[in-house]
């Protein structure tokens, strides 16, 4: 139980960590802006920006990886600072390492290991990544949690809580399930400090993963495995730079499969990894898409899964009559004075204006914001638990349509929705 004053202590300390860090570099940008280096001063509000996020702690680093692959709705120059909250975020001090192992083996220097690479490889908002050697020969990758960060996500956790709580009561939120969907927003988040649970949902992810052409999930080492350390397969030479290399090709061929992987877990799995981002997400000069870190990863219902299949469906045929009514009938429920008839025509309108439409033409992000204001306008209820599956489209979005402009999301999707929809039926 988070307790009042500690809200408070932390609500002040993130007031007074963002005085610190913004308020300085206010003249200096008036400066330069006012000496018409307008970019200079931008990069110089972002940069500080960024380390604002990495020093109010892992709940901020994961808004800020999200909104850092949104190049279609946030400045590049912004997005290009963001990107080091990826997997270059501050490392752990040798001392903060030594007592992470510490906890996790109740030594230093665990006999588990032949060897631990001191310097981390990759630095999360949760975790810092450190190369190893098995006593086997195998190499492998420690996923070490950074030492007591469980306190400081409760007490973050819990002041979204109560923002949301204050936010539900506003005129233009009312009747949105805004608390709902917080709530299962921060049990998700929270629960990437469960690394049992991750381990286990690497395993599912590299078991439903393999059959996609082109995409490894690295093996899990349980032998070393520890609830404060994940251990897993080593991969060799990850660099979020290597597509900005490829050809035009691979770059597609890329797209193509990352993209299908996404599908295969919406609508054939329903297990769903939603932090997708440049650094749980790599491109391999051997044309393979390398996904990682599957801490924030949730199980749809069947009913979701089917729905979400079937809506996607016919948005690939343009049907947006029927799927305007998926999306009444996966809600929670209607408003007194819900206007059902006219959301249904204004959603199919949207649908039918989405139909067919190329990456390069086509916004995910302004799909569901017009789709949810649409809801409000109308008395439709949302249900909170499709947060999920549609942020892990948002997060990806970005990176695909830098991959392949061209890309028809819809007609990609065809195939992949027919075995969700149609393939489980036989296989059951």
């Amino acid at each position: 139980m988070v307790s009042t004053r500690a809200l408070l202590a932390r609500s002040t300390r993130i007031g007074a960590v963002g005085a610190v860090h913004l308020l300085p570099v206010l003249p200096p940008a008036l400066v330069r802006a006012a000496r018409g280096d307008r970019a200079a001063a931008r990069r110089l509000l972002y940069r500080r920006l960024t380390t604002l996020l990495m020093r109010l702690g892992p709940t901020f680093v994961k808004a800020g990886q999200v909104l850092g692959t949104r190049r279609d709705v946030l400045p590049a120059a912004l997005c290009d600072e963001l990107s080091v909250l990826q997997d270059r975020g501050d490392p752990m001090t040798p001392e903060q390492t030594d007592r992470a192992l510490a906890e996790a083996y109740g030594s230093e220097a665990p006999a588990e290991f032949a060897e631990i690479d001191p310097t981390p490889v990759a630095s999360g908002s949760v975790a810092c990544v450190y190369r190893g050697r098995m006593p086997d020969g195998a190499e492998v990758a420690l996923k070490l949690r950074r030492p007591g960060i469980e306190s400081t996500m409760a007490l973050d956790l819990a002041l979204m809580r109560r923002g949301a709580r204050v936010m539900a009561r506003l005129p233009m939120l009312r009747g949105v399930p805004v608390r709902e969907v917080v709530g299962n927003m921060c049990g998700a988040v929270f629960g990437q400090l469960d690394f049992d649970r991750e381990a286990e949902n690497l395993r599912r992810l590299k078991e439903n993963l393999a059959v996609v052409p082109r995409v490894r999930v690295p093996a899990v080492r349980d032998d070393a495995c520890r609830p404060r350390c994940l251990v897993m397969e080593f991969m060799p030479d990850l660099d979020v730079d290597v597509a900005r290399t490829m050809s035009a090709a691979v770059r597609k061929r890329f797209a193509t499969s990352a993209m299908t992987a996404i599908y295969h877990m919406l609508f054939v799995d329903g297990f769903v990894h939603c932090d997708m981002h440049p650094g749980n997400l790599y491109f391999t000069r051997g044309a393979q898409v390398v996904v990682l870190d599957a801490g924030f990863s949730v199980q749809l219902t069947e009913e979701l899964r089917r729905l979400f299949a079937e809506f996607f469906m016919n948005m690939s045929i343009g049907r947006g009559r029927y799927c305007a009514e998926i999306v009444v009938r996966s809600g929670t429920g209607l408003r007194p004075d819900a206007d059902v008839e006219t959301f249904l025509v204004k959603m199919a309108d949207l649908v039918e204006r989405s139909h067919g439409l190329p990456a390069r033409e086509f916004s995910l992000i302004a799909f569901a914001a017009e789709m949810f204001d649409l809801q409000r306008r109308y008395g439709v209820h949302a249900a909170p638990e499709l947060v999920f599956p549609l942020l892990s489209l948002l997060v990806i979005e970005g990176t695909v349509r830098e991959l392949d402009p061209d890309l028809d999301f819809q007609e990609l999707a065809k195939p992949v929705l027919m075995r969700g929809l149609f393939g489980r039926r036989a296989a059951a």
